[in-house]
């Protein structure tokens, strides 16, 4: 498993393609071998690709659009290929207003695409996904909806546990499907915190994605709340380095 930084933790610093520069250097000087790209600014396949070489970086992940992604897999996956990214990630998806059937049947063939193409679509975890539906969570739903090879998941622990769940026992219910985690950990008042400052149960977490296949264990604090985000991702790998 490998530890990697999710870049929408430093989306303030990647608002042009200067500083995302800069950023990518940042990153790997403490340490971080992989990335997922996230919240930044717009890039060209081939930019993006150069930089990540001079850092000794790779992409395992993205996030965009998702009407790009339903739209127009065969161009997604070229782009992607270009960077040597085998992630297309979905962020966040209003499943709410869609229901989970009208979502699967509008992503189902963006799923073989990609995966014929040799890349993974995975959707991201909130804390809405832990709702239930006559007995059921939607993630539960949306498991069932796709075939494993069509849809894997980001499972991001914090909101997992926001929303009631189990961080643990959902890694073992989706165990081959979630090659890719979110980390970051929970202080009082649902605090997003760097990995370790809060009060998850990280041992039994980490030991949880080992065991069930997570090749790529992505931190993430969408809110940093005042402090140096690229301190909290040093703590962060600080933490996690014996891990990888």
């Amino acid at each position: 498993m490998q530890i990697g930084a999710q870049l929408y933790t430093v989306r303030a610093h990647c608002t042009n393609l200067a500083d995302f520069a800069d950023t990518l250097q940042k990153i790997a000087a403490i340490g971080y071998k992989t990335v997922q790209v996230s919240g930044t600014c717009a890039y060209e396949p081939e930019w993006l690709a150069e930089q990540l070489r001079k850092n000794g970086l790779r992409c395992v992940l993205t996030h965009i659009p998702p009407d790009k992604i339903a739209e127009t897999p065969e161009q997604v996956a070229a782009a992607h290929k270009i960077f040597g990214c085998g992630g297309v990630g979905i962020g966040h998806y209003d499943l709410e207003a869609c229901g989970v059937d009208a979502f699967a049947q509008r992503f189902r063939p963006a799923g073989r695409i990609l995966g014929q193409e040799g890349l993974r679509l995975s959707y991201h975890n909130h804390d809405g996904e832990f709702r239930q539906i006559d007995g059921k969570t939607v993630l539960e739903r949306l498991a069932e909806a796709f075939p494993p090879e069509e849809m894997y998941f980001t499972l991001d622990t914090y909101w997992v546990q926001a929303g009631g769940g189990d961080p643990i026992a959902w890694l073992d219910k989706l165990s081959g499907r979630t090659p890719y985690v979110h980390l970051k950990d929970m202080a009082y008042g649902r605090k997003m915190a760097p990995v370790g400052a809060g009060n998850m149960n990280f041992t039994g977490i980490l030991e949880a994605c080992l065991r069930n296949g997570v090749e790529y264990a992505l931190v993430e604090q969408d809110d940093c709340y005042g402090e140096d985000p690229f301190a909290c991702l040093q703590r962060s790998f600080d933490y996690l380095k014996d891990f990888a």
